[in-house]
Formats: structure tokens, C-alpha cells, sequence
């Protein structure tokens, strides 16, 4: 499996990028949900459709998202929901997936992996979770309908695969490093799962040294200072890798990791590195390998986005013109996703907007 030497490239000048620049900001946990909301907020019966299945359940609306209480994921959704009153510990499984929310820390883990979340609602001893953020985590598809104000929930067909995380960590010597990384099991074609598998870890190995490389001339830069000034006050890099699977259907498996790196300044970077696997191989696809074959696919890509930006009214630091032919790319549920990477096209406070190309303008 090969990795072309562009992505390679594109990593090591935003790990370095960052240093030199000396950027921070909040660490991924640090993104996670915020202190539970201590105010009131009005239950308004939402009518849903769950698996054709027609009925009505309780709802908060917060910022125009729908919050739906703990127990009604159990009830209605027919997911495996527990809550530990000692820990504070609301813990919800199904999918062959477990994701558990520490009301405590406001830390949120699935399947054993620390991920970014909005906040849940506790009102009446009643715990609401975010509905769209968890349940398309959790294997499920939601839409709405604008003309019946109708919610509709079905479990996407998947792979049959189950996704844990494994991570490499180190804390110590003046640096943190915590690098998340997917292990696939249960998968019928060993041969492929192990290939996918030694080729992730293999990634995360390269990439937590890399990062780890790149902490040491801050690192040595705080010990000048501390060795002057014991009382000084130095922050401490860190590197943290973080993946989100976006597509597990039809024989393809699509991710990303972020890599989030943080050296002391007023704000960090983050570098994205995707993949997608055909299942039948276990060989990663190029984007050209994902476009049914069309000749043209890089100006149907040039002019969806250039629709967005214009649609979503963008604003960009630097005319978009075309993306390269082996343009860096993800698959979701709606089709073939282009993101520009920081600073790229748009300022940090954009974050690294994504185009999702409908699969149908391959067509």
C-alpha cells in the first residue's frame, strides 16, 4: 500500500508550520461538551418515523438542534442505554458500538476513543442527548422533512465489521503525544483485515513519531526558559490524532485522523489525513478509483465547489481555481467529500470547510 508523496509532504510543512508559528488552542478533550445546561427549556412532542414505524416522543430544541431524553433511546430506538448515578456515567450501546458520556468531565468516548461532542441538557433528572450528533454516530441516518416537520431514523446497512481504537500515548519529557487509531475485526476476509489493520498502525506509528520529532525544539526551548526561571511558566506541546469514520457500505471504508498539534501559542493546527479501503482488497482508493470512471470528475468537482463557496456565500483568502487531479478525499452516506485543509482557501476561524460532491454528478 502506498501513500503518494504529496500527503506525506502536506503533513510534515503543517507539523512544522505549526511549531514555527507556535499556535494553541483548546485540546481536542477541552472541545468536548461543555457543563450540562442548568437552564429551562420547553418539551415539545416531535413526531418521528423510526424504521417506518410512525410515533411521537418528547423533545428539547437548543440552537436549532433536537435534544431527546436518555431513556427514549431505549424505548423508542431500541438501543441498550444505562445510566450510573455514582459515576455519572451515561453509557449507550447497539451497532457494535459504545459510546459513554461523563457528566462529571464532560468527556465523551466511543468505542474507547475521546471525541469532540456538544453539551447534554439535564432538566428534571432527566439527561437529553443531541439527537443528529449521536445517532449518525451510532449507525443511524436521520432526515426531516420540512413540510410534515417529520424526523425519520433507520440503521444504515454496514459492513460487517466491528471498529475499536487503539492508541499510542506518551506524556512526559516536556510533551504529551496521544494518537488514536482504528482496529477492524470480525471482518470474513482475514487477509484483508489484517493488511487494513498493520497499514493504520503503521500510519500511526509514523505520524506520532513525526509529531513527537517536532515537540523537541519546543520542549528544549522550555528548558532554557525553566533552567533560568524554574518559576517560569512554559506550556507544554502536545499532539493528538483523532479519527472519524465516515463510510462503512457497500465494500468501502472511509475515514480520516486529524492530527491536532499545540505548542504554546495563541492557537493549533490540525493536519487531515484520510483513507479509503476497498474491502475486497484491502488497497486504498484513489479518488479517481471512487468517481465511476467519469473523465471529467475534476471539473464536476471544480464546479460543485465553486457553487458551494457561492451558495454558502465563502469567504476565501485566495481565488479557489481547481483541485489536483489526486486531490486528499473522504466518502460519506451522500457522496465524495473534498475539504481544503487550513489556511488553504479560507482563515482558521473557517476550519477546514468540506464540499460534498453528490455521487450522481458522476453519472
Amino acid at each position: 500500500m502506498k501513500r503518494n508523496n504529496k500527503k506525506k509532504k502536506l503533513l510534515a510543512l503543517t507539523l512544522a508550520a505549526a511549531f514555527l508559528a507556535s499556535p494553541v488552542a483548546l485540546s481536542i478533550a477541552d472541545h468536548a461538551s461543555a457543563a450540562a445546561s442548568s437552564s429551562k427549556f420547553k418539551i415539545t412532542a416531535q413526531p418521528f418515523n423510526i424504521e417506518g414505524a410512525k410515533t411521537s416522543i418528547g423533545t428539547i430544541n437548543k440552537e436549532g438542534s433536537t435534544y431527546i431524553a436518555l431513556r427514549n433511546f431505549n424505548t423508542a430506538l431500541g438501543l441498550v442505554t444505562n445510566f450510573d448515578k455514582n459515576t455519572q456515567i451515561a453509557k449507550i450501546s447497539g451497532n457494535d458500538r459504545l459510546l459513554e458520556i461523563n457528566l462529571k468531565s464532560n468527556a465523551i468516548t466511543l468505542n474507547n476513543q475521546l471525541i469532540a461532542g456538544p453539551q447534554v441538557i439535564v432538566q428534571d433528572n432527566t439527561t437529553y442527548l443531541p439527537l443528529r450528533f449521536l445517532l449518525e454516530r451510532m449507525g443511524y441516518e436521520i432526515a426531516y422533512e420540512q413540510s410534515t416537520k417529520l424526523i425519520g431514523i433507520h440503521a444504515i446497512q454496514e459492513n460487517d465489521l466491528q471498529i475499536q481504537s487503539e492508541v499510542i500515548g506518551a506524556d512526559g519529557d516536556g510533551k504529551s503525544l496521544s494518537v488514536y487509531y482504528p482496529v477492524i475485526s470480525g471482518y470474513s476476509n482475514v487477509e484483508v483485515q489484517q493488511k487494513i489493520n498493520a497499514f493504520l498502525k503503521q500510519e500511526a506509528d509514523k505520524h506520532a513519531a513525526a509529531g513527537s520529532t517536532e515537540m523537541d525544539p519546543v520542549v528544549k526551548g522550555n528548558n532554557e526558559i525553566l533552567a533560568g526561571d524554574p518559576k517560569a511558566e512554559v506550556r507544554q506541546p502536545s499532539l493528538d490524532g483523532r479519527y472519524t469514520v465516515t463510510y462503512n457500505e457497500k465494500g468501502r471504508l472511509s475515514l480520516y485522523v486529524d492530527y491536532y498539534v499545540y505548542s504554546g501559542g495563541a492557537h493549533g493546527i490540525t493536519a487531515r489525513v484520510p483513507y479509503t479501503f476497498d474491502l475486497a482488497t484491502g488497497d486504498l482508493l484513489s479518488l479517481k478509483d471512487v468517481i465511476e470512471k467519469n473523465a471529467n470528475y475534476v471539473s464536476v468537482i471544480n464546479n460543485e465547489i465553486k457553487e458551494q463557496i457561492k451558495s454558502r456565500k465563502l469567504s476565501l483568502i485566495a481565488p479557489f481555481e481547481t483541485i489536483e487531479a489526486n486531490r486528499d478525499y473522504f466518502l460519506n452516506r451522500n457522496g465524495v467529500v473534498i475539504y481544503f485543509t487550513q489556511y488553504e482557501y479560507t482563515a482558521f476561524a473557517d476550519g477546514m470547510p468540506e464540499f460534498v460532491i453528490p455521487y450522481s454528478a458522476f453519472k
